[in-house]
């Protein structure tokens, strides 16, 4: 079953946030070399809750993909890198996945593929976003005078249990992470007449993006914590899911 996993790590000291920006050109040869990484990113974050051109120099991360959940685990619990990295940083998370759905391209790769799709089915608990983006460089205007009020929209809504946002470049190469106690939460937010499902509109009839990248997930877990907690202890709170919808209804026109 391929395990999709988002590590996350902050980095408090000048030195530490130094080290790690030299880790965004060094790690990539241990990454290349890992045995079973089947695709890896290495993320800045920004500074807003979803997509904004203000980095955070105290958060980053790396995105992989693994062919099961034991390998993944595995190896970010035992390989020297991963080690190194939550050495260095004064905390960290990740959050380990299955993809249910994918479409689109990352860096010009199918990043994986989702096991068993099946378009009427939906996890009955918690659904995981993933939308990854790369903005012309002509349309990188309009695109920002959207996204601030869409980062603000999604900090405010009191369904979404966690969101970061975080890309390879913080103008031009995007990507948000979010998690949602249940499928129509997230459609509340993303589709439709909202300011959000507008700007989705307008990136397709106006052509803003190079290239695009959207993937949901069931979750399968989590280690460590963010911020003193674990993000997931939210879900405990919020009411039961409602009825699954299919995943088309999410996926961009």
């Amino acid at each position: 079953m391929t395990t999709v996993c988002l590590s996350i790590f902050h980095f408090e000291s000048v030195l530490d946030r130094l080290w790690v920006v030299g880790q965004m050109a060094w790690a990539r040869g241990p990454l290349n070399n890992m045995p079973d990484l089947q695709f890896y990113k290495l993320l800045g974050s920004g500074t807003g809750e979803g997509f904004t051109p203000q980095p955070n120099t105290a958060v980053w991360g790396i995105f992989t993909v693994w062919p099961d959940e034991a390998t993944a685990r595995q190896q970010i619990a035992n390989q020297a890198l991963f080690q190194q990295w939550r050495a260095k940083s004064d905390e960290h998370w990740t959050v380990y996945l299955n993809p249910i759905s994918a479409k689109g391209l990352w860096g010009g790769k199918v990043p994986f593929t989702a096991d068993n799709y099946d378009s009427n089915a939906m996890p009955d608990g918690p659904l995981v976003a993933l939308t990854r983006a790369q903005v012309k460089l002509g349309a990188a205007t309009r695109f920002w005078s959207r996204a601030p009020n869409i980062s603000q929209m999604i900090g405010a809504d009191p369904n979404v249990v966690f969101k970061i946002g975080m890309g390879e470049t913080p103008l031009f190469y995007q990507m948000t992470f979010s998690i949602w106690p249940d499928g129509q939460s997230m459609a509340a937010f993303a589709r439709g007449n909202t300011y959000h499902g507008k700007a989705i509109a307008s990136a397709y009839s106006e052509k803003w993006l190079v290239e695009y990248f959207f993937a949901r997930f069931r979750l399968l877990g989590s280690e460590g914590s963010w911020k003193g907690q674990d993000p997931l202890a939210a879900l405990a709170k919020l009411a039961p899911a409602k009825p699954a919808a299919s995943v088309e209804e999410f996926e961009p026109a």
